[in-house]
């Protein structure tokens, strides 16, 4: 079964990355993988979730991430969300216990990021899919060219935007925003292994003061009541 339709904000900035023959042999991959015995995360139609609910001319702001939960349920599309009612990840309760100690917006009851998506936040992993209780299974089969070019698209509109790079992983993409009318900002990963150096980093006010310098408009943290 191929992959799901590309969402048509970004179909036409992705029709090459489509073509290439890795995106086919990535496919192939996929089919493997998911006709195995261990589950694939996330569900098939959740695949390209973050791409569908932020199109291109809406990013204002790109957080990367590196491969979605690997544990049950846990996955969903967006990098570092988790479904209502899903138990929220050490990573998530730390990015949003910083998001309050910096910005004094209450974290929610559940861990669901929907709503900044919604907002303009692309909540991009590296790599889209993974093997159930196997971090790291699908990287190096293809989606990292295929998320290169999402980021390639962004870095490419006229309009400028900030990325947030979280993490050793992600901060290896700053490389690929060349042109100055882009801003990148750096920060640990929110992991209980790297929480010490993320904690107290203030990375979403330095995220506004960036939209500002860039004369885009403020972000909306906030969660629904």
């Amino acid at each position: 079964m191929p992959l799901p339709p590309i969402p048509p904000g970004w179909a036409d900035a992705l029709a090459g990355a489509v073509a290439d023959p890795s995106y086919a042999e990535l496919s192939r991959f996929l089919d493997e993988e998911r006709a195995g015995a261990a589950p694939v995360y996330p569900p098939e139609e959740q695949v390209f979730a973050a791409l569908r609910a932020t199109p291109l001319s809406k990013v204002k702001l790109v957080i990367v991430g590196q491969d979605p939960y690997h544990q049950p349920g846990q996955a969903h599309g967006p990098c570092f969300s988790v479904p209502p009612g899903v138990k929220k990840p050490p990573s998530l309760r730390n990015l949003l216990r910083e998001l309050e100690a910096d910005l004094g917006v209450s974290a929610p009851e559940h861990g669901d990021l929907t709503v900044w998506a919604e907002r303009g936040v692309l909540l991009l992993n590296t790599v889209l899919t993974v093997r159930d209780s196997t971090p790291g299974a699908h990287a190096g089969k293809g989606w990292e060219a295929f998320t290169d070019a999402v980021l390639a698209a962004v870095v490419a509109r006229r309009t400028p935007a900030v990325f947030l790079l979280l993490g050793g992983f992600a901060k290896k993409k700053a490389e690929l925003v060349t042109p100055k009318r882009h801003r990148v900002i750096e920060a640990a990963h929110p992991s209980p292994l790297s929480a010490r150096h993320f904690l107290g980093s203030r990375p979403f006010s330095r995220v506004e003061a960036a939209l500002a310098e860039l004369g885009r408009p403020r972000l909306d943290f906030r969660f629904p009541d």
